[in-house]
Order: structure tokens, then sequence, then C-alpha cells
């Protein structure tokens, strides 16, 4: 169910709930009013504090939270001294910050995810950039704000690549898990895309060929977008999403050959979606999704309505190979090359998932040509009593 809190409200939840599990929610947040950082920092804080509140969630069913910035080197300070990552009554929350501008020219935008109604669900702190969900038998590591540390100005996106999937690899490797077996989803936010792209997939195919990782295996759920964490130098910053315990029956992976090449076909390697399913319930993790077809071409160049109606396309047809619809969808990223596309683009989403929990930024896709990609989750119900719960 998705619904506005109220008429005119920036804020957008959907929620789904199965037999067993307890109920996932996901919302976005946009400042209700203009003006400067610190005052769309406070009405993003508040109305999120009050629509967890008429919903009902206590504070500790917070897990996720990504705040998007328009300046992240200036807002940085404010964003993590806020409630939004310090509130101790919500407990540890994985939170992502990332330099991506919200639009219409919005300073910060709130993507939050909540799970409550499970007495069983434990948050664990393992260190600043990794957290850990002990739920139903399973570990859900959160992995956030991935970086190299670099201190100078010398770039090397293939090295910044390798340090980042070190560290998830290091992560793992203490909770007993790895990167084949157990890492879902990845988020690789690349500062000038348009320039350092191929440095982030050069590494990447070395990384996963060492990890076993191979067209004849499978690769993993990913975006791979203009984005930038809080700090100068570092053109690499990394989220990722790992589940620790899951059987390979639970693991699928989406796609359409009549809409879709793989991914392989034209030397990248990431999975166009996985699924995973639970007795109740199977999340589809929809990777960036844009205006391609199954040569692997860019279709619709110059016109942006036209590249989003292909990709959601695309995306209903990731989602159909997994038993999903479009109506499934929890939330949607919308990334823009040209930010003055917002308001068309805004309009066409409204006719085609009015209601759905959406975020437009403004970020550049690893094409040049692509003009809009988008990427999500979709939860849909599952009657599979012999897989485990969620």
């Amino acid at each position: 169910m998705a619904i506005r809190v109220a008429p005119g409200s920036a804020i957008t939840i959907k929620s789904f709930a199965g037999r067993t599990g307890g109920a996932e929610h996901y919302i976005t947040v946009e400042p209700s009013e203009g003006g400067d950082f610190a005052s769309q920092l406070d009405s993003v804080t508040r109305q999120y504090a009050d629509a967890v509140r008429a919903r009902g969630l206590a504070p500790e069913s917070a897990i996720f939270r990504r705040i998007l910035v328009s300046d992240g080197l200036n807002q940085a300070e404010a964003v993590m001294a806020s409630p939004l990552v310090t509130d101790p009554a919500a407990g540890p929350v994985a939170v992502s910050l990332v330099q991506q501008p919200p639009l219409p020219g919005h300073k910060i935008a709130l993507l939050a995810y909540h799970v409550d109604g499970d007495a069983s669900l434990v948050k664990r702190r393992l260190s600043p950039q990794h957290m850990v969900v002990d739920k139903a038998g399973l570990r859900h590591l959160w992995s956030t704000g991935l970086h190299s540390g670099r201190t100078d100005t010398g770039v090397s996106s293939f090295d910044e690549t390798t340090t980042v999937f070190r560290q998830l690899t290091a992560a793992l490797a203490e909770q007993g898990g790895t990167l084949a077996a157990d890492c879902l989803r990845t988020w690789l936010y690349i500062k000038g895309v348009d320039v350092f792209y191929q440095g982030v997939v050069d590494s990447r195919i070395g990384i996963f060929e060492r990890h076993g990782l191979t067209r004849d295996t499978h690769y993993i759920a990913s975006t791979a977008i203009e984005g930038a964490g809080g700090q100068r130098y570092e053109v690499v910053t990394m989220d990722a999403y790992s589940v620790l315990g899951l059987s390979p029956a639970q693991i699928s992976y989406l796609n359409d050959f009549d809409l879709l090449c793989a991914t392989h076909d034209y030397n990248v390697t990431f999975e166009r979606g996985t699924r995973v399913g639970y007795a109740d319930r199977a999340h589809h993790f929809i990777s960036g999704t844009a205006s391609i077809d199954h040569r692997g071409d860019v279709v619709h160049r110059g016109d942006v309505l036209r590249q989003l109606g292909r990709a959601l396309e695309n995306v209903e047809g990731l989602l159909r190979s997994g038993g999903a619809t479009l109506a499934d969808m929890m939330h949607l990223t919308v990334y823009l090359r040209d930010s003055t596309d917002f308001g068309r683009v805004r309009d066409c989403l409204h006719e085609r998932c009015g209601g759905l929990p959406t975020l437009v930024v403004q970020a550049p896709v690893c094409r040049p040509d692509w003009l809009v990609e988008l990427e999500g989750i979709a939860v849909a119900g599952n009657a599979e009593a012999s897989l485990p719960g969620f």
C-alpha cells in the first residue's frame, strides 16, 4: 500500500506486510519548504519523524537511510550531526550520504527503510561502515560509505574500486561470508562518471574473477552512477547489501532477453536484477536500468521521455521474469543527466507510477547518450512454505 501522509505532503510511504517476518516500509521525504540547507534539513527531519509516528513505527524499526544532498563537502557535517544519523532511540542505522542533487532544486531528500513487527530482529553496529541485522536466522549486512581514504589529488578509480571491494570482502569474511555467495546488491558512486567509469569497470572485472564471479556463475545486482560521498579527493564511494545464511535455492537472477542482453555482452559485470525468495515474499533488486535494447545499444538517443518509457519497459520485463510487476515496486530512484528534463519526467512518472515513493536526482549515467536511468526494489507476495521466512 502506498500513501501520501497528507494532501500536499512531501512524504510517500509504501508498505508490504507478509504472513510472517514483519512488515517492510519504504519512505521518501522531500523538504516541504525552500530556504537554506539548515531549513531544508530541519524540514526533512521533522516530516520524517512525524511520518514514522503517524505510521505507528517504533524508532528502532529503522534499518537504512540514504540521504541525498546537493553539496556533500559543505553539508555532510550538518547531516552527520542531525537526528537522521544520531537519534539514540533508533539504535544503529545504516546511513548512506550521497551527493546527488535532488530535483527540482532541493538541497536534501531522504529514502528510509523500516522493518517492524518482528521481535526477533536485532541490530548490531560492527564499525562505522557496517551494520548487521540478525533476523530469523539470517544476517543482513548493510555496508555504507565505503571509500579509499585518499587525501591527495592522485586519481585512480581502478585502485579506489579495488579498495572499497576489499573493505566489503573483509567485512563479509569476518562474518563467515564471501562476496560470491552473500552479496546481493552494490551501489557505486563515481565522481566524474563520464571520465572515471571505465576504471571502475576494469577493476570490478578483475575483482570478480578472483572471487569466482564469472559469466558462467553469476554477478551482483548493481548501480554505477555519478555521485560522491563527503570526501574531497576520492572518486569512488560504495554501498552494499549482503545476506548471510541464504540457501542457493532462494536466489535467482532476472532478465528478459527479448528486451535486454546479458551485461557481459558489452564487457561489464553486473546482474540486471536479483530475486531473493522467502516463504511469504520475494525481494527483486533492480539494478540501474536505462534505455537499452537486446543488442546492448542505446535506444532513443536525445529523447528523454522515450528513453524513460523504454527504461520502464525494461524494468517491467525484469520484474516479469521473477513473477512480479511494476505495481510491486516499493520505491524508485530516477537519475537524470539534465535537470531541465525534470518537469516532463515527473509528469510521465506520475502517470505511470503515481503513488510510488520516488526520488529524482541529477546524476549522469555511465554512457553520455543515456539521459535517464532507474533503479529500485520490488517486494511481491510469495507462497513457498519450503523456503525460510524473511
